[in-house]
């Protein structure tokens, strides 16, 4: 990871990761980012949901206390499935000049696929953590299906995506691709 990388951590409140599919493996495995990033020096920024059932300051809109943020790192709040929408997202990205984002979270098919894609059309390199996103049951994609395997999403430049192992030094998570697009990353092989 480096200083124009950040990790962002999408949604993930009591109130969207309830009954996530995998949601104890998943919360570990953002754990084990958020501690890479943080010892590499990497900004961790993190996206939080408000709606008419997850109301701030309720117990179901607070960041999960197993990956809770730290003094200093942003909380961005959105009430779209699209972290850029009407958020200063853009604005706190453009501030710390981050040209490249980690991304984590929930729900796979909604917030996550939502922000990667405006996130790659908006010309950031984005790298989507595998095995560190989640979704419960819903009628688009079942949770059971939100596995590697059936979530890998396609990039604007249409370039394959590939996997690599985050369980190696931080470093190796941040190949350079070339020209902005999509990778996918997992955590743990």
């Amino acid at each position: 990871m480096n200083a124009e990388t950040a990790l962002v951590v999408i949604d993930v409140q009591p109130g969207v990761v309830g009954e996530a599919y995998r949601r104890d493996e998943v919360l570990a495995n953002i754990q084990l980012l958020l501690e890479r990033a943080r010892n590499s020096g990497t900004p961790v920024i993190y996206v939080q949901h408000t709606d008419p059932a997850m109301q701030p300051g309720t117990p179901w809109w607070q960041i999960h206390p197993t990956v809770a943020p730290r003094e200093g790192e942003p909380a961005i709040q959105k009430k779209s499935p699209d972290a850029f929408h009407e958020t200063r997202l853009q604005e706190v990205l453009t501030a710390r000049g981050i040209k490249r984002l980690i991304i984590t979270g929930a729900q796979t098919q909604m917030c996550v696929d939502t922000t990667t894609r405006r996130a790659v059309a908006s010309g950031y390199d984005v790298l989507l953590v595998s095995d560190a996103h989640t979704t419960d049951d819903s009628e688009t994609l079942p949770r059971n299906k939100s596995s590697p395997s059936t979530t890998k999403p396609s990039t604007a430049s249409g370039q394959e995506s590939t996997e690599y192992a985050c369980n190696q030094p931080a470093k190796s998570i941040s190949p350079r691709s070339g020209s902005p697009g999509g990778q996918y990353v997992s955590v743990r092989r």
